[in-house]
């Protein structure tokens, strides 16, 4: 009971001192609260002296200001006023101006209409002596007319008849001057330009020798090359289409036989990286082939897009492009198709330059001429046909065909075109070194030429000699005279032109010799009588080698 009526005391006691605590607070809180009034009251005096001393300040600088624009103002308006006047003067003086200027219009006006009524009168009066001048005109012809008993169109008539006659015959005369003149020189001018042509144009380039055999000096390689049986060697037949001989004189050379140059290509190709890389199964030669085929025609196809791009003859058919490149492995008397066709082609546009014809089409031309070369392998005809055939089938300028299907004579040349272009094969296939042939057929062509010859009526003897470029004949004097020794150098022409095929030139030398000696009395007295020498030539023509090559490889 205690310890309850202690913690009773000690509550009230506790509360009793929170009141006066509280009591305390609020009289320190009234104490604060009159300062801060005071306080505030100090700064509304302090701030309403200074707004007060502010706003006089302003109004001062208010006034000072008005002032000062009103000053401003007033001498612009003066400036203003005496512009104005001034524009006034200027406006009075131009008002002057223009009223003068406009008597001065109203004089000129005066002026002008005075003049227009001279003028009119002027016109009238040559218009009266027009009139009369030609009603004399139309009096003197009417008299012409009548003392000559001839009218103005039969005079017109025969002036026109007369200036008609005189123009045609001097046309006739300078046209026959003319031709005349070209006659003359023709063929001179076609030599120079020829020549100039020829040093130009081409550039001779080396000899491609087309490989028919390969090389294989290793045994074991041989032996595997031809396999058990000869099956590699058949296989390699069979995939290639050509024919593989050994030699039997060199056992270590292996022939390639078909006619076809880009097979042969194909055959040299397989064979010679088989050789190399001494792996020959079925599989190995089935790829070669497969490598070479594609990179014989990679290469047929780049190299007839350089041949037709560094000719500049513009546009050709893809197809047409992969048959010129055709031509790289086609050769004629051993001069190479495709060489021999650029050759051709420069030949023909540096001539047609001279001529003022068109350059890229003579090039073109010269470039297709001898295109069916590159098929003739494949398909039946001969050259010319299948080239005519190929430009007409892919859309070639008539000219380009003409220039084909005439370039040896087979059918009439109707362009200027076909002229250079036949001048070119016959610069390229004639000049010296540009082709040649095989042993055995040299061979045989000087046999041919002797034969020819000897089988003659009245020959002794014949000599084929400088590369078969010459043919001389020996005839007995006592069997044919004179006229025979040159019917037999005709005769043995004839018969070469029309049974061999040569390049270039043949000479034909029919020589007749006839001495005749006489003896009188001893040794001490002779007399002596020769007849002079006989001899007859006759040179070959181009013709015949130019038709035949083609047919030639």
């Amino acid at each position: 009971m205690i310890y309850v009526i202690i913690a009773v005391i000690a509550v009230i006691a506790i509360i009793i001192g929170a009141f006066s605590g509280i009591q305390t607070q609020k009289r320190r809180y009234a104490q604060k609260i009159a300062q801060a009034h005071q306080e505030a009251d100090k700064l509304l005096e302090s701030a309403r002296v200074k707004a007060q001393e502010a706003s006089e300040k302003l109004t001062s600088e208010g006034d000072q200001q008005t002032a000062d624009y009103k000053e401003s103002i007033e001498e612009e308006l003066d400036s203003y006023q005496a512009d104005n006047a001034t524009r006034q003067i200027r406006i009075d003086q131009r008002e002057n101006g223009l009223k003068q200027t406009q008597a001065r219009l109203d004089q000129i006006h005066e002026d002008l209409a005075k003049r227009n009524d001279e003028l009119d009168q002027t016109n009238k009066t040559i218009q009266e002596l027009r009139s009369q001048a030609n009603q004399l005109a139309h009096d003197r012809l009417e008299t012409l007319q009548k003392r000559g008993q001839l009218s103005t169109d039969e005079a017109k008539k025969q002036i026109l008849d007369a200036l008609t006659r005189d123009l045609n015959r001097e046309r006739d005369v300078e046209l026959r001057y003319q031709s005349d003149e070209a006659e003359v020189n023709a063929p001179k001018l076609a030599k120079i330009m020829a020549i100039d042509a020829i040093q130009r144009g081409p550039v001779d380039m080396p000899r491609e020798h087309t490989e028919h055999t390969v090389q294989i000096n290793d045994r074991s390689v041989k032996q595997k090359l031809v396999g058990r049986e000869a099956q590699n060697i058949r296989y390699i037949e069979s995939l290639t289409g050509t024919d593989l001989v050994f030699d039997p004189d060199e056992s270590s050379m292996l022939h390639i036989v078909t006619a076809d140059p880009i097979r042969r290509e194909i055959a040299k190709t397989v064979l010679t990286n088989l050789v190399v890389s001494k792996q020959i199964n079925t599989q190995s030669i089935e790829h070669q082939v497969d490598m070479a085929q594609t990179n014989v025609m990679d290469d047929i196809r780049k190299t007839g897009e350089k041949t037709v791009s560094s000719l500049h003859i513009g546009w050709m058919h893809p197809d047409l492009i992969k048959i010129v490149g055709r031509l790289k492995y086609r050769t004629s008397y051993g001069q190479n198709v495709l060489n021999h066709s650029v050759e051709v082609a420069d030949i023909a546009g540096l001539l047609a330059s001279e001529l003022g014809l068109d350059v890229k089409l003579a090039k073109r031309a010269g470039l297709l001429h001898d295109i069916g070369k590159a098929i003739d392998r494949e398909v039946d005809g001969t050259h010319v046909e299948l080239g005519v055939k190929i430009a007409e089938t892919y859309d070639e300028d008539p000219q380009v065909i003409n220039s084909i299907a005439s370039h040896h004579g087979d059918v009439d040349v109707t362009t200027p075109i076909a002229y250079l272009v036949a001048a070119g094969d016959s610069i390229s296939g004639g000049r010296p070194g540009a082709r040649s042939e095989s042993v055995e057929e040299y061979v045989n062509r000087l046999k041919s030429l002797e034969r020819i010859a000897s089988s003659k009526p009245g020959v002794k003897e014949s000599y084929a000699i400088q590369a078969g470029r010459e043919i001389r004949i020996m005839v007995d004097p006592h069997q044919v005279n004179d006229e025979q020794n040159d019917e037999i150098a005709n005769q043995v022409k004839d018969q070469i032109e029309e049974e061999l095929t040569y390049p270039g030139k043949i000479k034909v030398t029919s020589i007749r010799d006839f001495k005749a000696f006489a003896f009188i009395g001893t040794d001490t007295k002779k007399a002596h009588h020769s007849a002079p020498n006989r001899s007859r030539s006759s040179n070959g023509g181009h013709a015949k080698h130019a038709k035949k090559a083609g047919n030639h490889a």
